[in-house]
This record gives C-alpha cells, sequence and structure tokens, in this order.
C-alpha cells in the first residue's frame, strides 16, 4: 500500500516525541517541523522527500532522519564555546554564494578567498560542526586574526595522503577522507607548493564539492578536457557543491579558469 503523507506524519510523530519539542504538520505545503519549544528555532521536512526515501530504503531512511535532524536540534540549543576548543576550529570552503547570515540573522565570519569561494570557518563537534558566527567571537573576545590563524593551522595539521590517477600523461590527485575539511585543505599552502615543486605540467586545483580536493598535473591539451568533465561531474553529484571551475595554481595563486573556452579543439 502506498504511503500517504498522513501515514508518514504518523511515523514521524513517533521519532520525534519528545516533552522539549514540539511537531506540527503543514498539510498544504506537505511539511513536518520540530522545534524547540522555549526558543522555537527548529528543523522543517519535506514529506515527499522522505516518503521516497522511505520506499526506496525503508526504516533505515527514517532512523537516518531522525540522527541528523536530532543532531541539528541538539547544536541549536548548545552554547559553543571557543576557548579551549582551539583544536577543533577549522575554515570550509563555500561557494561565493552561500549564505553570510544564519537562519537567526547573526552574520557569519567569513574572508574572501578567489573570485569563486570564499573561507568560513567552523567549530568541529564530532559528529557534524558549527559555522562561527559574528556573535560567537565577540562574546569569547576573540579578533578575527586570531580566528584565521588558529583554523589555518589546524588545516596544516590534517594529513594529506593524495591518490593518484594518470590518464592521457595527465596526473590526477584526490583527497577525499571523508572527514569534511578536504576541500579545505586547499588552503594548505605547503603541499600546494610541494605539488608544485614536483609538477612536470601546469598545476590545476579543483574544489567541486566539500569531500574532494582535485590537484592536477596538466601536461597536454586532453588533460584540460578531462579535469573539467571530471570536476563537473563531481561538482554535480556532491552533498555540498561548492563550484565546477578550477583554478591555475601560481605563484601562490589560485585563478579560476574556464577550461572549456581556453582549450577549444584547434581547427
Amino acid at each position: 500500500m502506498k504511503m500517504t503523507s498522513i501515514k508518514m506524519k504518523r511515523k514521524l510523530d513517533e521519532l520525534f516525541e519528545s516533552d522539549a519539542w514540539r511537531v506540527s504538520f503543514n498539510r498544504d505545503k506537505d511539511v513536518y517541523r520540530i522545534e524547540w519549544k522555549d526558543t522555537k528555532q527548529g528543523v522543517s521536512i519535506n514529506i515527499p522527500n522522505v516518503i521516497a526515501k522511505y520506499e526506496r530504503r525503508g526504516d533505515t531512511a527514517l532512523e537516518e532522519l531522525q540522527f541528523h535532524v536530532s543532531e541539528s536540534l541538539k547544536m541549536m540549543h548548545e552554547d559553543h564555546q571557543l576557548e579551549g576548543q582551539e583544536k577543533q576550529i577549522y575554515p570550509v570552503i563555500r561557494a561565493t554564494s552561500f549564505p553570510k547570515k544564519t537562519k537567526a540573522g547573526t552574520r557569519l565570519v567569513y574572508s574572501e578567498h578567489t573570485a569563486e569561494t570564499n573561507i568560513y570557518y567552523a567549530l568541529d563537534l564530532g559528529t557534524t560542526y558549527q559555522l562561527i558566527d559574528e556573535k560567537m567571537i565577540e562574546e569569547q573576545g576573540w579578533s578575527f586574526e586570531r580566528l584565521k590563524e588558529i583554523s589555518t593551522f589546524n588545516i596544516r595539521s590534517l594529513s594529506v595522503s593524495p591518490k593518484k590517477d594518470t590518464v592521457a600523461d595527465n596526473d590526477f590527485n584526490f583527497i577525499a577522507t571523508q572527514d569534511g575539511y578536504d576541500a579545505s585543505r586547499i588552503l594548505n599552502e605547503a603541499f600546494l607548493e610541494e605539488m608544485k615543486a614536483n609538477a612536470l605540467g601546469e598545476v590545476v586545483v579543483a574544489v567541486p564539492h566539500q569531500d574532494v580536493l582535485i590537484v592536477a598535473d596538466i601536461k597536454n591539451e586532453a588533460g584540460y578536457d578531462i579535469l573539467a568533465q571530471m570536476t563537473m561531474k563531481f561538482f554535480a553529484e556532491g552533498r555540498v557543491p561548492i563550484t565546477s571551475l578550477p583554478f591555475i595554481y601560481e605563484d601562490k595563486h589560485l585563478e579560476p579558469v574556464f577550461i572549456l573556452a581556453k582549450n577549444k579543439p584547434k581547427e
């Protein structure tokens, strides 16, 4: 029997039963909401999406939903301290279109990186992380420079073990540890300089989504086309997409490049 929105609502009522939370269901929009009774901060869930996942994966899909929603709600209700948590602060790369404020309207702390990307700052909480906003650093009495310095040090301390794939004489190095900071390793200048020192061709870097960094040693024109196709595919499939444009790395500078336009087939 086909799962209806009302039946799914009843399942969600059981999953999110708590004295501290209030649940509601908007029939017109097919949206289910769980929020804290005291702050009214919460999470909205699109019921048709949940039904589609449930029909594919059964109760496993609902267990995952319960975990992620509960983690999100827990984060909203915690007062996180930066002091004493210095080793848990990391930079995260996001597209320039990424929101500059939290849903509550507080400005997020970020710095400009390239024409395509900005750097945000995150407090790692284990299974997830919280983006740091201006209110947090003001309350802690931190300066932006201190936050930037600590996060940069921490990203350099993460291991970098690329897996190499050679296609048409071009080397493609992939960093995909799934720790949430793969794309952030583009800020590890020592690593990029090492790759540059060992490259035979042009070093081109890509961060199509949060969970991968590609550093390519491009030795011929075919390499550009391969990287362009690869980057577009990763970008389309990424959980947190960043940019489909790769960057030429030259003189410690990243310059976005429209590869397909640059390398049209010769007549």
